[in-house]
């Protein structure tokens, strides 16, 4: 069986990843409560490489995440036959739940990480991932 991914709905939710996570981390929005949780000074100085570096690893790991997403809602297209906006976003909810909420979560919990953070961090990837599932399903296959 051949996998169709549409690599402009990668790209585009890849790139959304970064909107998300731009709102998501504004100070007036979750900002200021996550850098105090997570122990993050966000007034330390970042040099321009540093920030490029970051912000270019971030959007390669997030480009990779829309490109696993995208195959695999492919799949449970193809196996489920509902509509593929929905395998989309039904792909992204599980994933996440069985890839990311359950490994955020024992990760924080080893750490001693405060239940706050670990929440605020799993719900910022799920709302990430469905975005990109939304993404991903509105722009097909």
């Amino acid at each position: 069986m051949d996998v169709e991914v549409n690599l402009i709905a990668v790209l585009v939710a890849g790139l959304s990843s970064m909107v998300v996570g731009s709102v998501w981390y504004t100070p007036k929005v979750f900002g200021n409560s996550w850098a105090r949780l997570a122990k993050v000074k966000m007034d330390r100085k970042v040099s321009n490489r540093e920030m490029t570096v970051l912000m270019g690893s971030t959007l390669v790991a997030s480009i990779i995440t829309a490109y696993i997403l995208a195959h695999v809602a492919y799949l449970s297209n193809q196996f489920f036959g509902n509509a593929f906006l929905q395998d989309s976003l039904t792909t992204a909810f599980w994933l996440w739940l069985g890839f990311t909420a359950a490994r955020i979560y024992v990760h924080d919990a080893f750490e001693s990480r405060p239940l706050k953070l670990t929440v605020m961090n799993a719900a910022h990837e799920l709302l990430t991932v469905l975005v990109m599932g939304l993404v991903i399903g509105l722009i097909g296959v």
